[in-house]
């Protein structure tokens, strides 16, 4: 029978009552910094006993390290571990680690350092490590793990750690230590990889690269059309000064475009890859290099879409606090009294407001759903299907419902000649160009001659060209009429 007072899930206090216990392995760690401290920490936390090798043991204050990890000299860490030990120093102190090739021989070498640059060359420092102690068996990992993460556990979510070595043997042993500790060891070969584990650390964002700078040339473009159209050119002409819009009235107008054009390019590629896919009449050749990193980029792509409409949302709650709004309140209503106008309500005005705003509401809700669903803890959670009807499905309503409402904001205004002042169109014209395109492609590739036909093809079917003429063609089966989503 089970004890009810023992608890379902072990306690999240990185130290337990009785630290490394005395059936516990010894692993040792050279070095006493920071990362030193947080990994004596966890393996202390699931049962090891660590031995901790320092300089000069004298220097380290007291208290630093968990209670039962002992701090004893290099050499003396190295005689005492039974297996691995980990290294955490500096590749420039490496040469201290020469007199120690006795007490480590035939054990393995955890190396976790980082490179010191990107795209350096030479050698990685597991590699330099290994000719430096040619007996000892080097491993590559834990170099991509915080010291903050290694104190915490993987108990907050998934926690890869990237491990090669040229020896299986030692490789498998710090994997099944990895698992012990509670993260997610990945395997990447041998020791020839160290080099791109040491700088995965030192990469910053490299997915956010491309979608960040494609934004932020949207953004340039729209602000300076703005301010061509609404403040440089009237200013030279008229001399109307309205420069003060430049802080917030011109970014609030250029956010929801940049917003609506970066979601039209989340789905544009799906639409040239079925084009691609149609017109080869074959899945199996590759999609060019440019479309294959475009549909790599759609998650980031489409977060940048919701962080533009999220501030654009903001902006406009905003937009009444401005002084000048008061001023415009007040002149309006000034001109209202002298003109003797006593009601000046406009049914086609309030049905235009109200509808451009209840589907900005709702393209908003359904954009923040597809954020929330990028999230890796909660898109694991949904299976393929959930997933696809999502950012695909989904995706394409919240689309369509900010094309509606940049469509209902812009009313019939764009048929009258005073909307094109220096002949330059309304700034949401241009911006609903590339959705447009989207949504009548899509539109186009929903008729069932071709769904069926990228239905098939999607599901290993292939067009005669395609196909060895000595092969005799197999009957084909019936498409499906639930086809996937493009």
């Amino acid at each position: 029978m089970t004890d009810m007072k023992t608890p379902l899930l072990p306690s999240s206090d990185p130290e337990p009552s009785e630290p490394g216990g005395p059936g516990g392995p010894v692993i040792s760690i050279i070095g006493s910094g920071d990362f030193s401290r947080s990994l004596s920490t966890r393996l202390v936390a699931c049962g090891f006993r660590v031995v901790v090798g320092s300089r000069d043991p004298r220097r380290v204050a007291g208290g630093l390290f968990p209670a039962g990890v002992e701090l004893l000299t290099q050499r003396e860490a190295a005689e005492r571990a039974e297996k691995v030990v980990f290294t955490a120093v500096y590749p420039e102190h490496y040469h201290t680690l020469v007199g120690l090739r006795e007490p480590l021989e035939g054990k393995v070498l955890v190396d976790v350092s980082n490179a010191t640059g990107l795209n350096r060359g030479g050698r990685a420092n597991a590699e330099r490590l290994a000719e430096l102690l040619p007996q000892s068996r080097v491993v590559k990992g834990f170099n991509t793990v915080s010291a903050w993460a290694l104190q915490a556990g993987a108990h907050d979510g998934s926690r890869q750690v990237l491990i090669c070595s040229d020896c299986s043997d030692s490789k498998s042993t710090v994997l099944q230590l990895a698992r012990r500790l509670g993260f997610s060891p990945v395997d990447l070969g041998g020791l020839c990889a160290s080099r791109d584990i040491e700088e995965a650390p030192l990469i910053l964002f490299p997915s956010w690269g491309g979608p960040v700078l494609t934004t932020f040339l949207l953004f340039l473009f729209f602000y300076g059309y703005l301010f061509l159209r609404n403040i440089l050119l009237p200013y030279l002409d008229e001399g109307r000064n309205n420069f003060y819009e430049l802080p917030l009235v011109t970014v609030n107008q250029t956010l929801p475009a940049v917003s609506l054009v970066t979601l039209a390019l989340v789905y544009l590629p799906g639409l040239l890859a079925a084009v691609f896919q149609l017109g080869r009449g074959t899945k199996y050749k590759r999609f060019p290099d440019w479309l294959d990193r475009w549909l790599c980029r759609r998650k980031e792509l489409g977060l940048l879409s919701f962080l533009c409409a999220v501030l654009h949302a903001v902006y406009s709650m905003c937009l009444t606090l401005r002084r000048a709004a008061g001023y415009n309140l007040l002149n309006a209503a000034y001109r209202q009294v002298r003109a003797g106008v006593e009601n000046s309500w406009s049914e086609q005005m309030v049905w235009r407001s109200d509808l451009y705003l209840s589907c900005g509401i709702l393209g908003f809700g359904v954009l923040t759903l597809l954020a929330i669903t990028s999230l890796p803890s909660v898109g694991n959670a949904l299976n393929w299907r959930e997933f696809t009807f999502v950012q695909s499905g989904l995706g394409y309503a919240a689309l369509t419902l900010s094309v509606m409402h940049a469509l209902f904001f812009g009313w019939d205004f764009a048929f009258f000649p005073g909307a094109y002042p220096y002949y330059l169109p309304p700034v949401y014209l241009l911006a609903l160009i590339l959705p447009c395109i989207v949504l009548l492609g899509r539109t186009f590739l929903a008729l069932p001659c071709l769904m069926f036909r990228l239905t098939k093809i999607r599901r290993g079917w292939e067009s005669p060209r395609h196909r060895p003429p000595n092969n005799q063609e197999l009957p084909e089966e019936d498409p499906p009429r639930h086809p996937g989503d493009v």
